[in-house]
C-alpha cells in the first residue's frame, strides 16, 4: 500500500500523464533512467530559477552581457563554446551565446566584452556559418570598436598548414578595429580541453570585476543545455560491436569501400541523419613493432600519460597517434635526438610541409632512427584522436545500429605498406563480433529541413554518399512529399556506384525523384558532379527558386569548392544576376541553412 507521501506524489500527476510518463521509460536501463531523472530535475530548476528570477530586486545591477560567438564546422566549437558558457554562467556573469550564423555581425558595436570561439577548415577557410562574420570584419563596413574587449579560441590540427587560421583573422581584425584583446589568444590542437579549461578559468578571473552583477541567476538555458548532453562522450565513449564489414566497391576498383555496420544496443545513443560518429582505433602491432625497432626500444618499459603508468608497448597501440605527421612531431623529435638532417628540415617550412604529405610518423622515425629514451618518445608523440565518420544511416530505419561508409586507406610507399589508423582498424584489423570505442557527434549544421514537403538537391561524390544514404532512409520511413535530387561520382560505373541497387530502388519508388551520376574514368574526357550540375543548370535554379535546400558532402579540398564555383556560375546565369550578387545569393542561402556542407 502506498504511504500518504506517495498519495500525494502521485496526486500531482493525472492518470493520463502518468500512462503517458510510464510509456515514456519503458524500456530504459539504469544509465538511462539515471539521465532522465536529471532532465526532469533540470526542468524543476528552470521553473525554480525563473520564478526566483521574478523576484529579484527591481534596482538590482546589472553587469554587462558577455557574449560568446561559435562558428563550428563538425560542432567541436560549438560545444566547447557552450561549455565555456557555462564556466561564465557558474561565476555569475550573464551571458549570451550564440552561432555566429545567426548573430547580426553590425550588433558589434554594441558588444562591450566577446568570446570568440572558431574553427578552421579546408585551406584556412572559416566554417560555413562564420563566413558572413569573418567576411565583415574584413570588409570596409566593419565599424570601429574601441570600447570591446575580447578573446578568441582557434581551433584546428597542426596537421594542417593553415593550422588555427581563421582564430588568428578574426584576432587581427579585431584588434585592427580598435578592440582589446584581454588575454591572449589559444591556438587548440586536436587534443586541447586540459589548455582549454585552465585558458577559460584565467580568461574569468580577468573578467570577473567587470562581469560579476549584484544580483545574478541561474539562466534556465544553462540547465536545459547541461541535461541535453549524451551518457557516451568522446571522453567517454561506449563500447559497441562491429557486426558487419563489407566491400561494396568491385574487383577491379581502384578504391576499397565498406559498410561498416556497429551496434549500439544498450547504450542508449541516439542519432540523426548529418550527425557522425566518432571512432577510436587501435594502431596495428606492425606499426607498433616498427616504431620500437626504430628508436632501439623495449616495449615493456614503463612510461607515463597523464600520471597513467603503463608499458610503452600499450601506449603505442592504444594512446599514441603513429600515422598522422605534423610539424611538432618533427620539433620534439629533433629536440630529444639532436638529429641535425630534422634541424635543417625545420628551418624550411615549405620543404617540410612537402615531406610531412608524403610520410605517416612510422616513415619519419625509420628515415631517421635515433635511440630515444621511451619517456621523450611518448612526450614527442601527441594522443590518439578519434576520427570522425559521416553516419550513413537513419535510426528510424536500422534502430539500435549505425552504419558508416569507410574508405580504406591502403597504399605502398618507402617499401612498406601503409594504412589508416583508423580506417586500417574498422576494414581489416578489427574482425566481425570485435568491440570498438565510438560516440555520436552532433552535426547542427547538416539537417534535412524541417518541412518534409521541402525538396533536397545532395551533391555526394565517393564516400560523400554516406550521410544522403541516411537522409534517403529518414525521408522514407517519414513517407517524406519532399523532391530528391542526387549528385553522385566515383571512377566507374561497374566498380564503384556504391549503394547501387538502393539508388535505383528509391528511384523506382518515386522517392528519388532524379538522379545524376558521374563516372569519371568510363569516358575519354573527365566528368565530374560539378559538369552534370552545369549540364542540368537551369532544372537546378529552378529548384533553388522553389525553396529546395541544397547539401553537399566530401572533399573539402577540391570537389567543395569546384562544386561550390558551379553553383555560383549556375545562379548568375540562369538566375540573371552579376557575379557579385550571385555570391549574396549563395550567402543568403547560407544563411537560411538552405545550403550545408560537410566536408573534410
Amino acid at each position: 500500500m502506498a504511504s500518504s507521501e506517495d498519495r500525494t506524489a502521485i496526486s500531482l500527476l493525472g492518470e493520463a500523464q502518468l500512462s503517458q510518463l510510464s510509456a515514456a521509460v519503458a524500456g530504459f536501463n539504469r544509465d538511462q533512467l539515471v539521465w532522465a531523472s536529471g532532465y526532469l530535475a533540470g526542468l524543476s530548476q528552470v521553473a525554480s530559477s525563473q520564478a526566483l528570477a521574478d523576484l529579484s530586486p527591481v534596482g538590482a545591477k546589472e553587469a554587462p552581457t558577455l557574449t560568446i560567438l561559435y562558428g563550428s564546422q563538425t560542432g567541436n566549437a560549438k560545444h566547447s563554446a557552450i561549455a565555456y558558457g557555462e564556466s561564465a554562467k557558474a561565476k555569475g556573469f550573464s551571458t549570451n551565446v550564440v552561432s555566429m550564423a545567426d548573430y547580426k555581425p553590425r550588433k558589434l558595436k554594441d558588444e562591450s566584452h566577446l568570446v570568440i570561439f572558431v574553427s578552421t577548415h579546408g585551406e584556412g577557410d572559416a566554417p560555413d556559418d562564420a563566413v558572413e562574420l569573418h567576411e565583415f570584419l574584413a570588409s570596409k563596413k566593419a565599424p570601429k570598436l574601441p570600447n570591446l574587449n575580447y578573446a578568441v579560441v582557434g581551433l584546428g590540427d597542426t596537421s594542417y598548414e593553415f593550422f588555427c587560421q581563421t582564430g588568428k583573422d578574426f584576432d587581427k581584425r579585431l584588434s585592427a578595429l580598435g578592440a582589446k584583446a584581454v588575454i591572449d589568444r589559444l591556438d587548440c590542437d586536436v587534443e586541447f580541453e586540459a589548455e582549454l579549461a585552465a585558458w577559460s578559468e584565467k580568461l574569468n578571473d580577468i573578467l570577473s570585476s567587470a562581469l560579476t552583477a549584484d544580483v545574478s541567476m541561474p539562466a534556465p538555458s544553462a540547465v536545459a543545455e547541461a541535461v541535453s548532453t549524451s551518457v557516451y562522450t568522446k571522453q567517454h565513449p561506449f563500447l559497441a560491436t562491429l557486426t558487419e564489414s563489407i566491400k561494396i566497391t568491385g574487383r577491379d576498383s581502384v578504391k576499397d569501400i565498406r559498410h561498416i555496420e556497429i551496434s549500439l544496443e544498450d547504450s542508449g545513443i541516439r542519432y540523426q541523419p548529418g550527425d557522425a560518429l566518432g571512432v577510436y582505433f587501435v594502431n596495428s602491432e606492425n606499426a607498433v613493432a616498427r616504431v620500437l625497432h626504430a628508436t632501439s626500444n623495449d616495449g615493456e618499459a614503463q612510461v607515463t600519460i597523464n600520471d597513467e603508468s603503463l608499458s610503452l608497448q600499450q601506449a603505442l597501440s592504444e594512446k599514441l597517434e603513429l600515422t598522422l605527421s605534423y610539424p611538432g612531431f618533427v620539433k620534439a623529435y629533433q629536440e630529444a635526438s639532436k638529429n641535425e638532417a630534422l634541424k635543417a628540415l625545420l628551418e624550411d617550412k615549405a620543404a617540410l610541409r612537402a615531406f610531412l604529405e608524403e610520410r605517416q610518423i612510422i616513415d619519419i622515425v625509420e628515415q631517421f632512427p635515433e635511440n630515444i629514451a621511451p619517456q621523450d618518445l611518448v612526450n614527442a608523440l601527441r594522443p590518439l584522436t578519434p576520427r570522425l565518420y559521416s553516419i550513413a544511416s537513419s535510426q528510424l530505419e536500422v534502430e539500435d545500429e549505425v552504419h558508416l561508409t569507410v574508405a580504406h586507406v591502403d597504399y605502398d610507399a618507402f617499401g612498406f605498406r601503409h594504412q589508416g589508423g583508423a580506417s586500417g582498424f574498422l576494414c581489416e584489423h578489427l574482425a566481425q563480433g570485435g568491440q570498438i570505442k565510438v560516440y555520436a557527434e552532433s552535426n547542427d549544421n547538416f539537417r534535412l529541413p524541417s518541412d518534409d514537403d521541402t525538396a533536397i538537391i545532395m551533391v555526394g561524390p565517393g564516400t560523400g554518399i554516406a550521410p544522403f544514404r541516411a537522409f534517403m532512409q529518414e525521408r522514407d520511413v517519414k513517407e517524406a512529399k519532399g523532391k530528391n535530387w542526387l549528385f553522385f561520382g566515383n571512377p566507374s560505373f561497374t566498380q564503384d556506384f556504391l549503394y547501387q541497387t538502393e539508388w535505383q530502388s528509391y528511384l523506382k519508388s518515386g522517392l528519388l525523384s532524379k538522379i545524376s551520376l558521374a563516372f569519371s574514368r568510363d569516358q575519354a574526357n573527365k566528368i565530374y558532379v560539378q559538369d552534370r550540375m552545369l549540364e542540368n543548370g537551369k532544372e537546378l535554379f529552378d529548384w533553388l527558386e522553389s525553396g529546395a535546400h541544397f547539401y553537399v558532402c566530401g572533399d573539402a579540398m577540391r570537389m567543395a569548392k569546384d562544386v561550390e564555383a558551379a553553383l555560383l556560375q549556375i545562379i548568375e546565369k540562369y538566375g540573371n544576376k552579376t557575379e557579385a550578387e550571385a555570391k549574396q545569393y549563395l550567402l543568403g542561402l547560407r544563411k537560411a541553412k538552405r545550403y550545408q556542407k560537410d566536408v573534410y
